[in-house]
């Protein structure tokens, strides 16, 4: 749990740095609301039993039910985070689950060109960055380009987006599996897939492939889409370099993301590190989502956080430094020897009121108390017995160092903060 409540703290922090304001959609949504929205994969939707009443079903995502409530509310422009659980009808296995939070930050509203979408993509980078989860690397595309990749290759426009979606698999699957599903499922002739092939190979640092993609004799400069999508990706590329957070964006052809909503810059961030937990956030823009739901279009841009994967790669990495994950913050376990819980109270008491985080158990063997202290992480313990009754005294125990002291009563709770206040510091 502490791994979890440092993450979503640093989270939070992050999203309100920019301005961000908190808002909440239902759990559940009208299934009309969610139908059409993702593809191949809206067959993970979980639809709730029909109770004579409408027809609803669980979440799928954050964003949806976002541009939902953007249409509804005639909102024409919003900043917001949403911090949430969803919900997908998945195979459960390393990396997929069937409920987990996502976090997400969305821009809605007319802006100018790329303006939203280099801060959705600047606040990536600086959550990546500050949950400390080690290397990792943005992969970025743009659906226009991705169009216009199609269109070079002689596919039709009806079969753009179930290519997409096979093109998407390439992350998990190799190329030949790709072209199997393109030639013998999609009808896509084997001179095409060959030729999607060559294309998708493209990736590197930005910058560079902009330049290779916008050479005279690149077959994206006869294309309007991929120009438009090029010239975008120019004014965005500029920016993430001028803010230090071009390093880690890899442009990436490859990348296809099956969503249906998507409509320009798309992204997907991946962990290079030894725990194989695959995507662990992703995002784009979406100009016609708030549409579908009203007369009215509203540009918007977003990305979603898969926490529970950043969690898995946290806990592997506190395995392999070898430190222990702590269950707990208690900073001190009040341990009274024998049944008394007034005493227990009242200490308990005076440490909670000075705002320190504490415990209290009764016993008769102390061992357990330390035991548990030990295994819990916690730093100090306050040991009462009989001696120290008639004393009008206390112990502090110093967990970690096997350590103690006695102190009088009235000053135990002054002690410990001076002790707390230098964490590194053991009883001399």
């Amino acid at each position: 749990m502490a791994i979890r409540e440092r993450a979503f703290s640093i989270i939070t922090s992050v999203f309100k740095m920019h301005g961000a304001t908190a808002l909440d959609t239902p759990v559940f949504e009208l299934r009309e609301t969610l139908m059409g929205k993702y593809g191949e994969d809206s067959k993970l939707i979980y639809d709730l039993a029909d109770q004579g009443g409408e027809l609803c079903s669980l979440r799928y995502d954050l964003t949806v039910p976002f541009a939902r409530y953007v249409a509804m509310n005639s909102i024409s422009a919003l900043k917001r985070y949403q911090i949430a659980k969803v919900y997908r009808r998945d195979n459960p296995s390393k990396g997929r689950y069937r409920e987990f939070y996502q976090c997400d930050f969305d821009i809605a509203g007319v802006y100018e060109p790329m303006e939203p979408d280099f801060e959705v993509i600047k606040v990536l980078t600086e959550l990546l960055n500050q949950l400390d989860i080690g290397t990792y690397e943005i992969k970025l595309n743009h659906r226009k380009l991705l169009d216009g990749m199609l269109e070079i290759c002689g596919v039709p426009p009806q079969k753009f987006r179930t290519v997409c979606s096979s093109i998407d698999k390439l992350d998990k699957q190799t190329f030949e599996q790709v072209k199997k599903e393109l030639v013998d499922e999609k009808g896509i002739s084997n001179e095409t897939a060959d030729e999607i092939g060559n294309l998708v190979k493209t990736r590197g640092a930005p910058l560079e492939v902009l330049m290779e993609l916008r050479k005279d004799s690149s077959k994206f400069m006869n294309n309007e889409g991929s120009v438009a999508a090029l010239n975008e990706l120019e004014i965005l590329f500029k920016a993430l370099d001028k803010a230090n957070a071009i390093d880690k964006i890899v442009f990436d052809l490859s990348l296809a993301r099956g969503l249906d909503y998507y409509t320009g810059v798309i992204y997907e961030a991946v962990f290079k590190g030894s725990a194989q937990v695959g995507s662990i956030a992703a995002g784009g823009r979406y100009d016609n989502l708030v549409g579908m739901f009203s007369g009215k279009q509203i540009p918007a841009v977003g990305v979603s956080l898969g926490i529970e994967r950043v969690f898995a790669i946290m806990e592997q990495q506190e395995k392999e430094r070898n430190e222990k994950i702590r269950p707990t913050e208690t900073q001190v376990l009040v341990s009274i020897l024998g049944k008394d819980l007034t005493l227990a109270a009242e200490l308990a008491s005076e440490l909670w009121n000075a705002g320190l985080k504490a415990e209290f158990k009764l016993t008769t063997r102390v061992a357990n108390h330390i035991k548990y202290a030990l295994q819990s992480g916690i730093p100090w313990m306050v040991l009462v017995g009989e001696s120290e009754l008639q004393k009008g005294s206390v112990k502090l125990k110093d967990v970690e160092a096997n350590q103690e002291e006695e102190v009088d009563r009235k000053d135990f709770v002054q002690e410990l903060k001076k002790r707390l206040s230098k964490p590194n510091i053991h009883l001399r």
